[in-house]
């Protein structure tokens, strides 16, 4: 490793604090900064893939998120209608070393969390960074109320899909979710090591995630984004009946659902960010690249920037850190990107025509090898080399 350097970063999330704990392992003063009071999380179940559980394992903390989380086999869904399933893609053998881990967004960052306070770096809360200034090799952070921070030998931009650092663009995509924890009911028949999801052509998709051996399990609901606002003012008991005719297995977790306050909104977009870097600057996760949720690829390419960006600055010198990270990512992260664009037609639109094409010709054509494999490769994180 080169010499250690002063590392700011904008952003206390899941990619921001993964980058953070390994940054302050490599012996680096790191500089921490989240808009919160307190930081905590957005969001609710979500799933790392075994790619990102390596990244989570080189810094320690997968330990303690297994702990937290649940071992997911299999990824399987049905067309509502005729019960047919349409989708169903296994990381191994049930009870296998390959799996899904599924886990609550705020036990995942707990465990980020509470390995980046005992790694010695500092962390400012309250601190919405707004602005860069690069001064000669150096670069300073602007706050909301144009207080400086820094210099520092280089910036992190991990600030998410919202971020005012990066130049990213992005498009909305037409459908958005909502997302609720329930407990595990007692009188289900879906299995409780399986992502197990419903739709109805492309317009509707209804899914369970289980999360915790203790019974805390998600449950998402699709809505397009123009809706998701007024579905706040709608009937609840209304929705609840019409997603238990679409699926009456959902009833005993839905049921559990008692104000519209209990299911937060996801929103989506789709964009690249075709230079994910700058002079003394380097963007990671959401502020790089976003996409809809349909591979379970969020986390995991936080995870995998982080980790490669890691390495860059191991690797040094940690002026040529963000290019070098960049072409590390470039491959993993455009085909990613590609495949996330291409897939979500297929299960979030009003288009007829792209359910009839997964349910009669995607799905049959994934169940056969080598197909099958692939799409395990693909869901796992690794179909193409990460870069790290």
């Amino acid at each position: 490793m080169m010499g250690a350097s002063s590392i700011g970063i904008a952003g206390c999330g899941i990619g921001g604090l993964a980058v953070a704990c390994a940054l302050a392992k490599q012996g680096h003063s790191i500089t921490l900064f989240d808009k919160f009071d307190t930081p905590r999380p957005v969001g609710s179940g979500l799933v790392i893939q075994p790619v990102g559980q390596t990244c989570l394992g080189r810094i320690g903390v997968l330990k303690a998120a297994l702990e937290r989380g649940r071992a997911i086999y299999q990824l399987r869904g049905h067309e509502s209608r005729t019960g047919r399933t349409v989708l169903r893609a296994n990381y191994g053998a049930w009870g296998g070393a390959a799996f899904g881990l599924a886990i609550h967004r705020a036990d995942l960052f707990e465990c980020l969390y509470d390995k980046a306070t005992r790694s010695g770096l500092t962390i400012v809360p309250s601190t919405e960074i707004t602005a860069t200034v690069l001064e000669k090799d150096k670069r300073i952070l602007c706050d909301q109320h144009g207080q400086s921070y820094g210099p520092f030998d280089l910036v992190i931009d991990a600030s998410g899909a919202k971020s005012a650092l990066s130049p990213i663009r992005t498009q909305a995509l037409p459908y958005g979710a909502l997302w609720g924890t329930v407990e595990w009911p007692g009188d289900t028949l879906l299995r409780p090591d399986c992502l197990t999801q419903c739709y109805r052509g492309a317009h509707h998709m209804l899914g369970v995630l289980p999360l915790h051996d203790d019974g805390r399990t998600a449950i998402f609901w699709s809505e397009p984004t123009d809706r998701l606002e007024a579905w706040f003012s709608g009937d609840l008991d209304a929705w609840k009946t019409a997603a238990t005719k679409l699926w009456p297995d959902f009833a005993p977790f839905i049921m559990q659902i008692e104000a519209h306050e209990a299911m937060t909104v996801a929103r989506y977009r789709h964009g690249t960010l075709a230079q994910p870097w700058g002079e003394r600057i380097a963007y990671i996760g959401d502020a790089a690249h976003q996409a809809s949720p349909q591979l379970g690829q969020g986390a995991n390419m936080a995870l995998l920037d982080a980790a490669a960006l890691a390495d860059a600055i191991r690797n040094g010198p940690i002026a040529l850190a963000p290019q070098a990270y960049a072409r590390k990512r470039r491959l993993h992260m455009q085909f990613y990107q590609a495949v996330s664009r291409v897939f979500t037609p297929f299960y979030q639109s009003a288009n007829p025509t792209f359910p009839w094409v997964r349910n009669n010709l995607m799905h049959p054509v994934s169940q056969i090898w080598p197909a099958n494999r692939m799409l395990t490769t693909l869901i796992s994180g690794d179909l193409v080399p990460t870069g790290v």
